[in-house]
């Protein structure tokens, strides 16, 4: 065999070899990007709006999901989403404009109703860093075949701060970037969960006992 034909041949394992361990590589990236009902942590977004009393402050929160996944349309087993407490933020611009309150909050208030929050004496995410719904179902109610978006209607328990309660909920699903978008609501008491509202001057200045509670996820279809 010539010096010229085991040059190419080496050239062409090289680039055989190189083409397949590629092609591994974006094999399981693609597996772990299309994973269905696997959501995406990384745009989905959970809002709350909270409440006033007395000469208290409407607020608006934003955090993020930890992990989940969500199989629409399964009516046993259809998933679990992990709310990451940690990172929910009072008051940032996204929240207000999503919540649709007007204005802007200081820095150093932020800092203060975040502490607050965070803090033992409401959330304590240091004992309770998540929340947790586990899915029971998640089946078809309706469909509006005009606007393209279904509705599911989601069945489960929801843990915070420790405390488990039975939740059932509506979600709106439309198509987004070839993914399910799924927007939804509801409404919790956080004395139901054991969390008593924050208020000080004895009451005249707090937060409503009633949370609202919004979900804009992307689940991977």
């Amino acid at each position: 065999m010539s010096p010229q034909v085991s040059y190419y041949q080496r050239i062409n394992s090289l680039l055989i070899a190189g083409f397949v361990v590629l092609s591994m590589s974006l094999s399981t990236s693609v597996q772990a990007q299309d994973a269905t009902g696997q959501v995406n942590t990384k745009t989905s977004r959970v809002y709350t709006f909270v409440g006033k009393t007395g000469f208290g402050h409407e607020h608006a929160v934003i955090g993020e999901i930890k992990s989940g996944t969500l199989n629409l349309g399964a009516r046993s087993n259809a998933g679990k989403i992990v709310f990451d407490m940690t990172t929910w933020k009072a008051d940032t611009a996204a929240a207000r404009k999503y919540i649709g309150l007007k204005g802007m909050t200081s820095a150093s208030t932020q800092k203060d109703v975040n502490a607050n929050m965070l803090g033992s004496s409401v959330l304590d995410v240091r004992k309770y860093p998540t929340a947790t719904f586990e899915i029971a179902s998640a089946v078809p109610v309706k469909q509006n075949a005009p606007t393209g978006k279904s509705f599911y209607q989601l069945d489960g328990k929801f843990t915070l701060h420790g405390v488990t309660r039975n939740l059932r909920l509506i979600a709106e699903v439309t198509d987004k970037n070839q993914q399910n978008h799924v927007r939804t609501s509801f409404s919790i008491k956080q004395t139901h969960f054991g969390i008593t509202p924050y208020s000080k001057a004895f009451g005249a200045v707090g937060i409503t006992d009633e949370l609202k509670i919004y979900g804009e996820l992307d689940v991977a279809k």
